[in-house]
């Protein structure tokens, strides 16, 4: 039997967008980003509530298949609890179906909500390893979930063990101070699920070879050396397949490469991610983006979810 949680309880939770694969480290190595979500919940006597405010406003649907509402069921059962009526409300910046990590996101914030809730009934919060591992089993793998939960670079893992649940990890590194993180969002959206029908079922040893070495670079570059992030970042697994369904993303890729930018795919696409230890971006860059609908704006680093009892002020 599930404890029912009172009337009138409230909790807030902030989460990070996230960019994931970062070139080679397909599914496992992710980045958040300053570009953050919110999630204010509150149980109330029955019947259910959902608001959406910013992005995917008048998009998304407003009853129990938000994905926001779904990850705060999964967290009340996994925490033994039930509610008898909740409102939600969401306030997202994070932009939808871009490839920064909205749908994570939602998960993450939906679970972590819920530690904000159940703590004033008096149980203990689900801890960080735990957040992973739900979160993750939404979409299969923890690349973003683990960066929005952990903030920072990341690099994440699966043990799939025959006829057992799927177990997700992730451990934080740390990210050079030098880098510079310079997102490109473009207009137009994209299906991780559309795109990842791009991607060939088998690969050979050169290519797979080729992607170890360069993933295993790429730690050394986002932590110690930055001037191998060009050479680290570069792929052969799912950046080339991906780039006939967006081209003007795959060209903006090349220009900011051109000049020495290390620029990815952020995730599935389609926007673009140029990390970097230089100050601003090339002219040709900033006007190629500008001509064809592209938000290029500099981050910095993204902060873990963050979640607590009540209402707080917005940061």
């Amino acid at each position: 039997m599930r404890k029912i949680l009172p009337a009138g309880l409230t909790a807030t939770a902030v989460v990070a967008a996230s960019s994931a694969n970062l070139g080679p480290g397909f599914d496992s190595l992710g980045l958040a980003l300053s570009l953050y979500d919110e999630i204010v919940v509150e149980t109330t006597e029955s019947g259910l509530r959902v608001e959406v405010e910013g992005e995917g406003s008048g998009q998304v649907p407003l009853d129990a298949s938000h994905l926001v509402v779904r990850a705060i069921e999964a967290g009340l059962r996994a925490t033994g609890y039930t509610a008898a009526g909740l409102i939600v409300r969401c306030r997202n910046d994070i932009p939808h179906s871009r490839g920064l990590g909205s749908s994570a996101a939602a998960v993450v914030g939906g679970l972590a909500v819920v530690n904000g809730l159940v703590t004033q009934s008096g149980s203990d919060p689900m801890s960080e390893e735990q957040l992973i591992q739900l979160s993750s089993e939404f979409e299969g793998h923890p690349d973003n979930a683990s960066a929005a939960v952990l903030g920072g670079a990341v690099v994440s893992w699966t043990d799939l063990d025959e006829g057992a649940q799927a177990r997700y990890a992730a451990a934080p590194v740390r990210l050079h101070p030098d880098i510079r993180l310079f997102p490109a969002v473009p207009k137009q959206r994209s299906s991780t699920a559309e795109t990842r029908v791009l991607l060939p079922e088998q690969v050979s040893h050169v290519e797979a070879r080729f992607n170890l070495s360069r993933s295993a670079l790429l730690v050394v570059a986002l932590t110690e050396r930055p001037d191998l992030l060009m050479a680290a970042t570069r792929d052969v697994l799912h950046q080339p397949q991906r780039a006939a369904a967006m081209p003007a993303s795959a060209e903006y890729l090349r220009i900011l490469r051109r000049y020495g930018i290390a620029a990815v795919l952020s995730g599935a696409g389609p926007s673009v991610l140029g990390l970097s230890p230089q100050v601003g971006l090339p002219a040709e860059a900033l006007e190629y983006g500008t001509a064809n609908g592209f938000t290029v704006a500099e981050m910095t680093v993204g902060t873990g979810v963050r979640w607590r009892a009540g209402v707080p002020a917005r940061n």
